[in-house]
């Protein structure tokens, strides 16, 4: 087992890509804890202990700083550390730039990049305090390329890349790295509701002709979650089918 007797925070770890990592971080021997506002993430935790994992799951948005603070201190205790902080909460609120209206912009920047922001600041003492440490954030091939109607969200989405690399070089020294995911299209809720004519152009236009699944996303977060990436630190990989090369 890859994360054997590992503390994992997983945020929007109920469903999607989120649900992927939480599921295959409990496989891999981690106890997992949830955090989320869709109450999916209870039954996804029950899953999970029903067959044999670890699981906790915990209704905090990422947004609320004394309840993350509350949150994380609490899991300190109970389980005498934070080995594993997912940071994969995120939402869209798609429109274009002359269109977008301040609060798409707000909502978006207060959850994908804030909320990041918080997590990380609330774990970082307690990975600090054991000298070990592995932050792994939810960005995007989006923040790296663009798209079309996400000023908001590609702005976070950067953010989050170079977030991670300041962690780097500031948390280094405490046997923690920080790292970034950049995502290309994945069969999420989200992408299954785009329409059928331009779900294909979108296969089309990505060199393996097909679109990623949760699980391989999943995968790169426990490369980079496992000791096995003990020696990287301040990346982004992008999972995208080859979309930005």
């Amino acid at each position: 087992m890859r994360l054997k007797d590992k503390i994992a925070v997983i945020t929007g770890g109920s469903r999607g890509i989120g649900q992927a990592v939480s599921e295959l971080f409990a496989k891999e021997g981690a106890t997992v804890i949830i955090v989320d506002l869709l109450p999916e993430g209870q039954q996804v935790a029950e899953a999970i202990n029903a067959d044999g994992g670890k699981a906790e799951f915990h209704t905090v948005s990422v947004t609320d700083k004394s309840a993350i603070e509350k949150l994380f201190a609490e899991t300190n205790i109970k389980h005498g550390a934070i080995d594993i902080l997912i940071n994969n909460a995120g939402i869209t609120r798609d429109r274009s730039l002359e269109k977008m209206s301040e609060e798409e912009w707000d909502a978006v920047i207060e959850v994908n990049l804030k909320g990041v922001f918080l997590c990380t600041q609330a774990a970082a003492p307690y990975m600090k305090a054991k000298k070990y440490g592995r932050i792994v954030s939810a960005a995007s091939n989006v923040g790296l390329r663009g798209n079309f109607g996400q000023t908001n969200y590609a702005a976070t989405k950067a953010g989050v890349i170079a977030m991670s690399k300041t962690w780097t070089v500031e948390l280094g020294k405490y046997g923690i790295t920080a790292n970034a995911i950049a995502p290309g299209f994945t069969m999420t809720e989200m992408v299954e509701k785009i329409p059928e004519e331009h779900f294909a152009a979108i296969k089309a236009s990505i060199p393996l002709k097909t679109v990623a699944q949760p699980i391989d996303i999943a995968y790169g977060y426990l490369y980079l979650a496992s000791d096995e990436a003990r020696f990287v630190s301040g990346i982004c990989l992008t999972i995208d089918g080859g979309t930005s090369r």
